[in-house]
């Protein structure tokens, strides 16, 4: 086999000093980019979700969920098989099969069909990310420049929420609501050629097997808990359907644990636990982004359908948000260096918290923009300050040929923590959302036919929705009192669903403050690359 290819496990340095790092690392951030673009375009798309598609709160959730159920399931088989098989090679199918995602999802008719491609996109980004950031890895290995590269690429984390919002917004403005899945190929296709042209193909020199029934398992597990946190306002959080799939979903997670443990080839290699500093970094990342996902999926509903912004407008006024994140994230490095990884975590952890809490206090029925603002900026500081410490704790924990696993375990905690923040901040809204507007219809002095009482308790757009109907026939009095009602039952779901989201993070900051080592040994990782991780 020729050295060039055979990764960090035989490369010469030479080899790597050649190559245009940095213009690489350009072109792999595209995938960053990409992936977090489509994210932020897809929350202020929601709202028109809910009136083109006539979506409720929780088939929006699984048009979230979807996406990350997959991402998160995959990441692991994605990230072993970049080591086997080739990381530029995975990375170049990886954003083809998303292309291919955003062109089905653009083109979808109703709900269903957009689930079921966002799945496929999820899928197509648990190929990308572990390997191209396994390959940032590669590329660079001395700590601090491996530090510098890893900010770049969380700072485009940031990048693209920022241009998510209002290119979302735009699009809508003068498009079809798939123009914001289309507007994900040129992108795709400009990150095809590029990595081509410019990135180096890299593996591990002895990588294991794939483990597909271990991929099986956890995205079954993740699926069955998602599905009975998502329905549980739906169907009744103590029904026997609730609580039979919940138990069944923790019961395969288990079995995925037991088979990972007795298989000599697993997906997910336990033994990178036993290193403090990878395992409270994975779980600190994973809270962070409950927070984040969850905070999103309630911000963006709030400035259209409770203030009454248009896309483009709401998209605007995300962008301060995006901005302090990617700021955050490009100071973190430097930060890390002053007061050590573990106080850099816990501050961007608490700085979620203090936003998600000052949010909830704020949100009421007289709540603005400007008095909720400060709350959505600590939340992008926080963000920004914990993401590239967690990444590069984790990427420190790991040898070099375990850099495609390690990178998407990381990524996977990402996934599944933004995944499992929307199913439970989201059902958390709903619940008390529904349970507000269940006791309304029953006051209501007209009578509410069935399909009304579906679309009001459905979602606020649909709620707002009625309300119109109603001004037209009965007046516009009673319209506004419909309209009222829904408005006040969102900023009572909204409070108690943040103060979840907070109480949570709270947690995850806790946890970090005890547990995770003040800063990375001496040479960047716990032990030399052979020996594997371990505490430092």
């Amino acid at each position: 086999m020729d050295m060039a290819t055979t990764g960090v496990a035989g490369a010469p340095a030479s080899y790597l000093d050649s190559r245009p790092r940095w213009w690489a690392l350009t072109v792999l951030c595209v995938a960053v980019l990409v992936v977090n673009l489509d994210n932020t375009i897809l929350n202020v798309a929601l709202p028109t979700l809910v009136t083109r598609l006539r979506a409720t709160t929780d088939e929006l959730q699984w048009i979230v969920d979807a996406y990350a159920m997959s991402f998160g399931g995959l990441l692991l088989l994605g990230g072993s098989l970049a080591d086997r098989f080739g990381r530029r090679r995975l990375f170049l199918v990886g954003l083809a099969v998303f292309g291919g995602g955003s062109l089905g999802a653009a083109f979808s008719g109703s709900v269903g069909p957009l689930i079921a491609w966002r799945a496929v996109m999820g899928a197509g980004a648990a190929m990308t990310i572990p390997s191209g950031l396994s390959i940032v890895n590669d590329m660079f290995r001395e700590a601090a420049e491996r530090a510098r590269a890893v900010a770049l690429w969380s700072g485009t984390i940031g990048l693209g929420i920022a241009i998510g919002p209002v290119a979302g917004g735009l699009l809508l403005s003068r498009f079809w609501w798939g123009s914001v899945f289309l507007v994900n190929v040129p992108v795709v296709i400009a990150g095809l050629v590029g990595t081509v042209l410019l990135v180096p193909e890299s593996r591990s020199a002895d990588p294991d097997r794939p483990d597909p029934l271990g991929s099986v398992l956890s995205i079954l597990g993740l699926g069955l808990i998602l599905w009975a946190t998502i329905e549980g306002p739906n169907v009744g959080w103590l029904s026997v359907e609730i609580l039979a799939t919940g138990a069944a979903g923790l019961a395969v997670i288990v079995g995925f644990v037991v088979w990972e443990r007795r298989i000599d080839h697993p997906m997910l290699p336990l033994g990178f636990f036993r290193s403090r500093r990878f395992s409270i970094a994975v779980i600190s990342v994973g809270l962070g982004l409950f927070a984040l996902f969850g905070g999103l999926f309630i911000m963006t509903q709030f400035l259209q359908f409770f203030l009454g912004y248009s896309p483009l407008a709401a998209g605007l006024r995300i962008l301060p948000i995006a901005g302090i994140l990617a700021v955050g994230a490009l100071a973190s490095t430097r930060v890390v260096e002053v007061i050590g990884t573990k106080l850099t975590t816990v501050a961007g952890l608490l700085s979620i918290v203090g936003g998600l809490a000052q949010i909830a206090a704020v949100s009421t029925v007289t709540a603005t923009y400007a008095v909720e603002l400060p709350g959505m900026l600590l939340i992008g500081l926080g963000a920004g300050l914990l993401v590239p410490a967690a990444i590069d704790s984790v990427l420190g924990a790991v040898t070099q040929a375990d850099a495609g696993v390690g990178s998407a375990t990381n990524s996977t905690a990402m996934q599944v923590g933004g995944a499992i923040g929307v199913a439970v901040v989201g059902s958390v809204l709903s619940t008390r959302y529904r349970h507000s507007m269940r006791m309304a219809i029953a006051h209501s002095p007209v009578h509410v036919t069935p399909a009304a009482a579906h679309a009001i308790l459905g979602s606020i757009g649909g709620a707002l929705k009625v309300a119109r109907i109603v001004a037209q026939i009965y007046g516009a009095h009673l319209g506004a009192k419909v309209a009222g009602a829904a408005r006040a039952a969102f900023a009572l779901g909204s409070q108690t669903a943040l103060v979840v989201g907070a109480s949570v993070t709270v947690v995850g900051a806790l946890v970090a403050l005890i547990a995770l080592p003040a800063r990375p040994p001496k040479g960047g990782r716990d032990r030399p690359p052979e020996a594997g991780p371990t505490d430092p």
